[in-house]
């Protein structure tokens, strides 16, 4: 497991305070991108519903994210389809980048949060769900 993996779980998991992995993660040689497609990843697994990509827990994430709920990420994010939306958050310019990855920081740890409590609750052998 790379080392942002292991922030980005360790995050999920309240092992480690939100804010602090944020910026952790975004430290100056941070790659957008990789940290883009990671997130992308992660949040697709991690919604049961792989119909539409939408759950309860998806959207209560989505209207819980730390941020200005005027941002572009959040509104793209309300206003679009999962899949749609991911497409346009991928194409906005760095000066969105650091809004993007802390909205699907926080989705990620939302929804990751509600597998753990529901599929994942008697054990499920996902090796992340076991860091110390």
């Amino acid at each position: 497991m790379k080392k942002t993996e292991e922030i980005i779980n360790k995050i999920a998991q309240d092992k480690l305070d939100f804010h602090l992995g944020l910026h952790i993660l975004l430290e100056e040689d941070y790659s957008f991108k990789e940290l883009f497609n990671t997130l992308h990843n992660y949040i697709i697994n991690s919604i049961p519903n792989k119909t539409d990509y939408n759950s309860e827990a998806y959207q209560r994430a989505i209207n819980s994210i730390p941020l200005k709920p005027t941002f572009t990420p959040i509104i793209i994010l309300k206003s679009f389809s999962t899949k749609i939306a991911f497409y346009k958050l991928a194409s906005m310019p760095e000066n969105e980048h650091k809004k993007i990855i802390t909205s699907l920081l926080w989705i990620f740890k939302i929804t990751d949060t509600e597998r753990r409590n529901t599929e994942c609750k008697n054990g499920c052998g996902h090796f992340w769900h076991e860091l110390e």
